[in-house]
């Protein structure tokens, strides 16, 4: 598990006071309302800032940072991604989990024939699909039911599924 958990990444500036567009890669996009703060990029240097203000435009979120007031100023943090804490995270219900979590699951079905792991997950209109590479190097695309995922113990670092017929 991963300490910080990614809600977004810079992709331009917008505007000549200091505010930046950003991409979200979070589930709920609204919760840019509600974060206080946070950390643009990773490494034990990373800042955290302090969001002053938040609009939404199409598909994108405008943020302003209390710490940078000019266009010069976040010129350079295009392209950063934002992260925030665990603490700072969503509250997950029953049966979620973070992307972040779920990649590099050891993934082994019931009867333990099929091992591989968890590299991708794709989401779809309907339910996100589990993008699962095979020891014997070929792929296997999951859907993210009830069917077909039977147990995730992050804390083991396992996921033990039900392969349909016809998914192989």
């Amino acid at each position: 598990m991963e300490g910080l958990l990614q809600v977004g990444a810079i992709s331009s500036t917008h505007g000549v006071r200091g505010e930046v567009k950003v991409f979200p890669t979070t589930d709920d996009v609204k919760r840019y309302s509600k974060l206080k703060e946070v950390i643009l990029g990773e490494g034990s240097n990373a800042p955290t800032v302090h969001i002053e203000g938040v609009k939404y435009q199409k598909n994108m979120v405008i943020v302003k940072f209390k710490e940078y007031n000019s266009l010069n100023e976040v010129e350079s943090l295009k392209g950063k991604n934002l992260y925030v804490t665990r603490d700072n995270a969503v509250k997950l219900k029953k049966d979620e989990y973070f992307v972040a979590d779920l990649i590099g699951l050891e993934v082994i079905d019931e009867e333990k024939n099929i091992k591989g792991r968890l590299t991708d997950v794709m989401p779809t209109g309907a339910n996100d699909v589990y993008v699962i590479e095979l020891e014997d190097g070929k792929e296997l695309l999951l859907p993210a039911i009830k069917e077909c995922i039977k147990e995730v113990d992050i804390e083991n670092g396992i996921m033990k599924v039900n392969v349909l017929d016809g998914l192989l």
